[in-house]
């Protein structure tokens, strides 16, 4: 039986670089031969069954972007059951501000350098993480937009990672779970 994936692409649609249109990416993975796919909105969220592995079907994404778009952007692959363990420990669940105010990092691999102290320097007074070797946990009530840590993280963080605020990632679950029936 097939399994159900959800699929975040690093750095897609963001200020006019990296053009994917959602419907022309459904179109090409169901042509591939991948089926259910469903997209949300245009920052590069999929989910989609398939009975092929992980490293397979990052490289079969990757291949059809990179053939019809110029480009090749990174694909993180994510189980429903993986994005539930996330949900479920995500340090800042009972906080008063959800939705936007936290996001998610997920790296695609362990991360060759943290620095903590970089990172707490950069951090506002109202801002909090928690980072392990898969993922980041970052609350921003003022905003993500606002955040120098966010600006900078880059620096302090050397790893390939995506990032989606916890609206998304909660919608991308239910989307998971509807498919997974």
């Amino acid at each position: 039986m097939s399994k159900v994936w959800i699929g975040l692409f690093r750095g897609i649609n963001v200020g006019g670089n990296n053009k994917l249109p959602m419907k022309d990416l459904t179109r090409l993975m169901l042509a591939a031969g991948l089926s259910d796919v469903k997209t949300y909105i245009a920052s590069g969220n999929v989910v989609f069954r398939s009975d092929l592995g992980d490293a397979v079907l990052e490289a079969l994404i990757g291949d059809l972007v990179e053939t019809n778009f110029g480009f090749r952007p990174s694909v993180f692959l994510i189980t429903l059951s993986h994005l539930e363990k996330v949900l479920a420990e995500n340090p800042f669940r009972d906080h008063e501000h959800k939705g936007k105010a936290q996001h998610v990092f997920f790296f695609k691999a362990p991360p060759s350098k943290i620095d903590r102290d970089l990172l707490d320097s950069l951090k506002d007074d109202s801002e909090a993480y928690e980072i392990s070797d898969e993922l980041m946990y970052l609350y921003a009530p003022e905003g993500i937009g606002r955040s120098k840590m966010v600006e900078k993280i880059g620096r302090a963080v050397k790893a390939d990672m995506t990032a989606r605020n916890l609206n998304t990632v909660e919608t991308l679950r239910d989307m998971a779970a509807d498919l997974e029936g």
